[in-house]
């Protein structure tokens, strides 16, 4: 396994944002692996996460959003945050062009890829992998941010904890039901942060990523 630390240049305005790409000896694809709104790409989760990605054969690519580059509390606005998520995509082709890339993200991460790629259907991305998409506001269930999903016509996986709060289960899989290429995996017991008490849970993420994607190498 091979590691590279950089800066990843998002655009004048905007500046660099740290970033790391991780591969095992012989990648079969490359992610880009966008965090969440509460915590950056060195979190322990997204460490954890692509380290065990690599060991399953595929690199990642993570990097932090603007407004945690500047340890800011606040997201970013969509329009800068779509911005990283195009610099990381090229970036991502550079380093391994031929490879399939797939875009992924935890919670924010994962929704502003979506949007992202709803707006850009032509960013050469194979498919898209949602660490639990976060569908509404804790405690107010709604589908609202899910009206953009169907314009994406990649292969999407979703990977969902039946106790997330961030997303009913029962909204998040009417949403599922409603577009044609997305694969709704359930995670018993799991709540956003994927913790259900003693379950391994992460070993659970891996081997779904690593059999939805195997079906499209």
């Amino acid at each position: 396994m091979s590691t590279q630390s950089f800066k990843l240049d998002v655009s004048p305005a905007i500046g660099t944002v740290s970033a790391r790409y991780i591969a095992p000896a012989r990648p079969e694809c490359i992610f880009t692996l966008a965090h969440g709104a509460g915590a950056g790409m060195d979190h322990i989760f997204m460490e954890t996460l692509a380290n065990a990605l690599s060991e399953a054969g595929i690199a990642t690519l993570r990097f932090n959003f603007p407004f945690t580059e500047n340890k800011k509390g606040r997201p970013d606005s969509p329009a800068v945050a779509h911005a990283t998520i195009e610099a990381a995509i090229k970036k991502a082709h550079e380093l391994a062009p031929k490879l399939p890339l797939f875009a992924s993200g935890k919670s924010f991460g994962g929704r502003m890829s979506s949007q992202y790629l709803a707006a850009h259907p032509d960013s050469k991305v194979a498919g898209l992998v949602f660490y639990g998409f976060p569908l509404h506001p804790a405690g107010k269930p709604s589908i609202e941010r899910a009206d953009h999903l169907k314009e994406i016509k990649i292969p999407m996986l979703f990977l969902q904890g039946s106790k997330d709060t961030l997303a009913t289960w029962d909204l998040i899989e009417t949403v599922c039901a409603s577009l044609r290429k997305a694969t709704l995996v359930k995670l018993e017991g799991a709540d956003h942060s994927f913790k259900a008490g003693k379950k391994d849970v992460m070993s659970l993420l891996i081997d779904e990523t690593k059999k939805w994607v195997g079906k499209m190498l």
